[in-house]
């Protein structure tokens, strides 16, 4: 067990006093058998009124609500936590669904619903070939199968950070050959959804203190991942980008079909076009001993 301090703080500057609209925030992180909430924390500046409720995922949400017109945005959350992942997670699989390929139950697949299915064009079957192109037979191993296609990624794709929005469509990631944490999460989503699993996105923090691990220029950042349900282990974490199985490193903050869906911070303003300055984001993510 750890415990870490994560401080979360958002920044949006403006040339002159605009309205602010409602914000969208996700940033309380999610609770598990893994990880432990201790305190939370969300102060906005200017003055806001702060609601709570949870997403269709269990995500919980917060929505600020500002009344006056200002030239600038500060949103900080701060949050302590215990992280109780193991380093070497041994996942106790199904029998039926040891060996790929196998069939969800009838729950489990109308449950699963859209996160078994892909949600981005694969004109030609491009992505799907290149996912199949792991399967090793006509029988194989499953958690191998999703291990090998996790590397896989980081194998056909270089590293790359992007500070700019949005993200890049699978087969698109696989033309650039580089992409960020959150374009490789896609990616691999994609392709094992393609090969018939439910999966999910995850975006939340990275702990890394040894600075050994990409997605981060320092003790921690944002970052994105993935789950993939399988039958006995339940979701299982997957993070391609530093080829790893299992949340030793990760805090969760929600789960989404899409990414779109797991955005920290979303809102709007009103006011001349020319207004926006920029906005900063800083992430820190210290041990406090455990």
């Amino acid at each position: 067990m750890i415990r870490l301090s994560i401080e979360h703080r958002t920044s949006y500057r403006y040339r002159l006093p605009v309205s602010l609209g409602v914000h969208r925030l996700m940033l309380r992180p999610r609770e598990s058998r893994d990880v432990r909430l201790i305190s939370n924390d969300v102060r906005v500046n200017p003055a806001a009124t702060v609601t709570w409720a949870h997403d269709v995922f269990g995500n919980a949400i917060a929505t600020a609500a500002l009344q006056n017109w200002s030239d600038h945005l500060d949103i900080c959350s701060t949050s302590e936590i215990e992280l109780h992942a193991a380093a070497w997670p041994v996942f106790e699989i199904a029998a039926y669904a040891a060996s790929y390929p196998f069939r969800y139950s009838d729950d489990e697949w109308i449950d699963l619903g859209s996160l078994a299915m892909p949600q981005y064009a694969d004109p030609g079957g491009r992505l799907h070939s290149w996912a199949r192109a792991f399967v090793r037979g006509d029988v194989t191993d499953t958690l191998s199968l999703l291990k090998d296609l996790s590397i896989g990624v980081s194998v056909w794709v270089s590293y790359q950070s992007r500070d700019d929005e949005g993200t890049q469509t699978p087969t698109g990631t696989l033309d650039r050959g580089w992409g960020s944490c959150r374009d490789f999460a896609v990616l691999f989503v994609e392709a094992v959804r393609s090969l018939g699993f439910g999966a999910r996105i995850v975006s939340g923090y990275l702990y890394n203190p040894d600075n050994a691990l990409a997605g981060s220029a320092g003790a921690g950042s944002t970052h994105a991942w993935a789950e993939v349900y399988v039958p006995g282990a339940g979701w299982i974490t997957f993070d391609p980008t530093n080829r790893s199985v299992g949340g030793a490193n990760l805090i969760p903050v929600a789960v989404a079909r899409n990414i779109q869906q797991a955005v920290p911070v979303a809102g709007s303003f009103v006011g001349m076009t020319d207004a926006f300055l920029g906005m900063s984001v800083s992430v820190r993510v210290t041990s406090n001993g455990g």
